[in-house]
């Protein structure tokens, strides 16, 4: 009798978790995106974030809150109450870069509950018009008769952009300067003002339609293989680089804390949102892969990117503020 007891108490406890999950959605979800709009993570996250809300019958209401990174935006959805109604799209640089460079607010592992990975995305190696480089090499030897006169720009320090540019320095023995910007959108039209960067890698969304335009020059891609929406442009292994795989991912996350059967009920809305092919057809044409994998495959993934670029971090002599 006393076992019963127990039993039914426990049961009294687990069953406002299972309601909520029951009844999940009964509001609008907001959904961060720490970087501003017209980025890739706001891109990818608009995309799915759209097909959710109609999947769910509720807004999902894109919050941009730029800063940092990433890393600012992400910090505040591990401070949020964790109830499945405040989550993020977020970016491999906040999840698993930027703590090893910086000091940030949030544990990512001890702080966010993963929910799934969502899309991957390569970087491509840009320069404006004005840059004569046509290849890597020319663009390696310009940087070299040049030191210290060619500006790479960045969604910000820490954030991929950054680590990839830090990582052509160190392989290329080159001497470029680092300009950091509160996003892609604005770096980029800084370089199609042609007047304050010479270079970037960003995501390869952000920059098809300045690549088709012919107002940015593609230098080199940082996939494995060439990708189906720009097989013109080469690999960085194909450059010269094999060691130099960059490939920029973003997943969803939500607060420590989260009931699991919320947890379960957000990562079922969000692949099922994900496998609606006007979706897969909209992020594919910006070279976005979309992925959809467990919240424990996620989370794996997440430790084994930050031990990864702690490394690269460490071997290539970063400075960091930690």
């Amino acid at each position: 009798m006393k076992n019963l007891r127990k039993l039914l108490a426990a049961l009294l406890l687990l069953a406002p978790s299972f309601a909520l999950a029951q009844d999940y959605p009964t509001k609008p979800i907001k959904l961060i995106v720490p970087f501003p709009a017209g980025g890739p993570n706001d891109i990818i996250a608009r995309v799915v974030g759209q097909r959710m809300s109609e999947l769910a019958g509720q807004p999902v209401l894109i919050d941009n809150r730029g800063g940092q990174g990433g890393v600012l935006g992400t910090d505040v959805v591990a401070k949020a109450n964790p109830d499945g109604y405040t989550i993020a799209i977020t970016s491999a640089g906040a999840l698993a870069i930027s703590p090893s460079l910086e000091k940030v607010a949030y544990d990512t592992l001890r702080d966010l509950a993963p929910v799934t990975l969502v899309a991957t995305v390569p970087e491509i190696l840009v320069v404006p018009n004005s840059v004569p480089a046509q290849n890597l090499s020319e663009l390696i030897a310009l940087a070299k008769a040049q030191p210290g006169k060619l500006n790479f720009a960045s969604t910000g320090p820490g954030g991929l952009p950054h680590l990839a540019g830090e990582l052509l320095k160190s392989a290329a023995k080159i001497d470029i300067v680092h300009i950091p910007y509160r996003g892609a959108a604005p770096a980029v039209n800084d370089m199609l003002g042609q007047q304050q960067v010479q270079m970037a890698f960003f995501d390869m969304p952000i920059l098809l339609p300045q690549i088709q335009a012919k107002t940015l020059r593609p230098i080199a891609i940082g996939s494995l293989t060439r990708a189906p929406t720009a097989p013109d442009i080469p690999t960085l292994a194909e450059a010269g680089f094999p060691d130099m795989h960059i490939e920029n991912w973003y997943g969803m996350v939500a607060p420590k804390g989260t009931p699991p059967q919320v947890v379960a009920a957000l990562h079922r809305l969000t692949t099922q949102a994900m496998a609606d092919p006007a979706v897969k057809e909209k992020l594919a044409a910006q070279g976005a892969t979309l992925v959809g994998d467990t919240p424990e495959h996620f989370r794996q993934l997440i430790a084994d990117e930050t031990s990864r670029w702690a490394k690269v971090i460490k071997d290539a002599g970063i400075e960091t503020t930690k």
